[in-house]
């Protein structure tokens, strides 16, 4: 089997489909953050694979970025390494949210719930250090890399501009539904794991008509952004 252009953009933009369907399932079937749920095999399941999701995820933004890379300037390049740098952070903290967390509940259940809880906004009895500081970086690289690259894609006009528009109002609505309850505030992430979905459907069906050179426009629209 040869690896072509074509392949490795597909793959991405599966891996991309993947992450958004997964977010969504994922808010509907994660554990409360409680000390109770971090001895159960939900709580293990929910975890691993909401760090495979974080990793199919930045496989697909990586995805979507080269396939426009030369259509795009610095606010897409922005806003790629903002939100892939969330899904880094993500995958390192849901990594240790499902092997680490359940070995220090016995031994030290505040600082177990207290690190869980660090997303729930619940207050924390320990003191976490810099970890504290991790949801406010984790939310400006969220909202920030999302509205970036979905500006960047409507600008491109190569993936789907609907996929784009919703990656936008996902973005922009987080900060609202922070001032809803938890368990609903989840429901936040259902829009941007639908977008994600969508823009890895538009990648795949775009996936073979990436292959013209650089023209004139295309240098002229990289300056504009």
């Amino acid at each position: 089997m040869s690896i072509t252009t074509t392949t490795l953009t597909r793959g991405a933009a599966l891996a991309a489909a993947l992450a958004g369907l997964a977010y969504v399932l994922i808010q509907f079937i994660h554990p409360a953050d409680v000390i109770g749920s971090l001895s159960t095999q939900a709580w293990v399941k929910v975890h691993i694979l909401s760090f495979a999701e974080a990793v199919l995820a930045l496989i697909g933004v990586t995805g979507l970025y080269l396939f426009q890379v030369r259509r795009v300037g610095i606010l897409a390049l922005s806003g790629y390494l903002m939100f892939g740098f969330f899904f880094i952070l993500q995958a390192a903290f849901n990594f240790a949210e499902a092997l680490i967390a359940p070995l220090i509940a016995v031994s030290a259940p505040q600082l177990a719930v207290d690190f869980v809880g660090l997303f729930g906004r619940y207050p924390s009895q320990t003191d976490l250090g810099a970890l504290g500081a991790l949801p406010l970086v984790g939310a400006i690289l969220y909202v920030g890399g999302a509205l970036l690259i979905g500006i960047a894609i409507i600008r491109a006009r190569m993936l789907s501009r609907g996929a784009a528009i919703l990656l936008i109002v996902a973005a922009a609505v987080t900060p609202l539904a922070a001032l809803l309850p938890h368990t609903l505030e989840r429901m936040a992430a259902v829009p941007m794991g639908l977008a994600l979905a969508w823009l890895g459907y538009s990648l795949w069906m775009n996936s073979g008509t990436n292959t013209s050179p650089l023209t004139p426009t295309d240098s002229e629209r990289i300056a504009a952004n």
